[in-house]
């Protein structure tokens, strides 16, 4: 009985309408998400930051395994959905929360392996250089993490990013507790006043500057599951900034199905390590989905972890196109298929219930959060 409520809870979010005019462009279908709010927070003691920070992710169970698991219980969801919250002096508490329906309103030499094959064939990606690029939107919402993953602005103060850039899955990360967030800005150039005299085949180098993290929230999923299991659905967390970032963001929105994804297709742009310094674009077809993950192979490498992985698609109430996070890049997942080793590049789909928690933990009021 659980689970059939668990079922009908997922349908009643994900009612989406398409177009049908002959002249169809690819539209942001309108949801309504549930709601999700906290029932009880409790103290917990103060983490050891102990855990290494791994930026990349393995698991073995792949589209078919994902699809075959039975579906959650409503108590397990809304476990999965509970959440700890790290805040900069160390303290950690844990929040409990319900969920409502509105009827209205690995090791290193494997590791080494995997890095090479997360290029797939001839490499598609392409560094982002130049000022005018990279401080523009939608490439300035893109931010570097202390702990080596990347980032996405999608509020004056907070930033999305993939929970394994912070928690291992049992303990938070070196480098947690004094978490940063950087910022690309151009270098000033000593003597260059009064000089007029550029050279366009060289760019303008740049620099980070760094915001610290007030606090941080990451779902229980990750945390009571592992990577090699429900916790990749969950590979996800919010950061909130001691300061306002004062830059144009990107919002996020409920993830379509891939079929109407403008193209079939994603994209993303991370700070991947094999380039450092450099902001790194790219785009690729989906090649499979579950509810929770969408699989493809995007040429990515560590460091692009945490990307907001976007679409742009028609906003009929606004009468424009807009552009919204759908997915946080998760990693590499290396999945046995019957014996025979397949790779994928792997994002975490924005659920309704997930848009519902993200958006509380954005905004502080449900019901700045009833459409996805």
């Amino acid at each position: 009985m659980a689970a059939l409520s668990t079922l009908i809870l997922l349908l009643c979010a994900a009612k989406d309408v398409m177009p049908s005019s002959p002249h169809w462009k690819p539209t942001w279908p309108s949801y309504r998400v549930p709601v999700i709010l906290p029932q009880s927070t409790l103290n917990l003691d103060k983490p050891q930051f102990d855990a290494e920070a791994r930026l990349e992710v393995v698991s073995p169970c792949g589209p078919a395994c994902h699809k075959s698991s039975p579906l959650p219980t409503y108590e397990e969801v809304k476990n999965y959905l509970s959440y700890e919250t790290l805040y900069a002096n160390g303290s950690l508490t844990e929040t409990e929360v319900g969920i409502y329906i509105l009827s209205s309103g690995g090791d290193g030499s494997r590791g080494r392996s995997r890095t090479k094959r997360q290029i797939y064939g001839y490499d598609s990606r392409f560094s982002i250089f130049g000022k005018d690029f990279l401080l523009n939107y939608p490439f300035s919402t893109s931010v570097k993490l202390s702990t080596g993953c990347t980032g996405t602005l999608v509020a004056e103060k907070h930033v999305l990013t993939a929970a394994h850039c912070i928690h291992d899955g049992k303990s938070y990360v070196k480098g947690a507790q004094k978490l940063r967030v950087g910022f690309l800005k151009p270098k000033q150039k000593d003597g260059s006043r009064g000089s007029n005299i550029t050279n366009s085949a060289m760019p303008e180098k740049m620099k980070f500057q760094w915001i610290r993290v007030k606090r941080t929230h990451v779902p229980k999923g990750w945390i009571k599951g592992n990577a090699n299991d429900i916790g990749m659905d969950y590979d996800y967390a919010l950061l909130e900034l001691k300061k306002p970032h004062k830059r144009k963001f990107m919002k996020i929105g409920v993830s379509p199905p891939a079929r109407h994804l403008p193209g079939g297709r994603i994209h993303f742009s991370g700070y991947d390590n094999d380039r450092p310094g450099n902001l790194v674009y790219r785009f690729c077809d989906v090649k499979d989905e579950t509810y929770d993950l969408l699989y493809q192979q995007c040429d990515a490498q560590p460091g692009a972890s945490g990307s907001g992985v976007y679409v742009r698609m028609w906003k009929r109430q606004n009468h424009k196109w807009e552009r919204k996070i759908i997915g946080i890049f998760s990693g590499h997942q290396w999945v046995d298929m019957n014996g025979t080793p397949q790779d994928f590049n792997v994002a975490v789909r924005i659920t309704p219930l997930k848009y519902a928690q993200i958006c509380y933990w954005i905004k502080g009021n449900y019901l700045d959060c009833r459409e996805g």
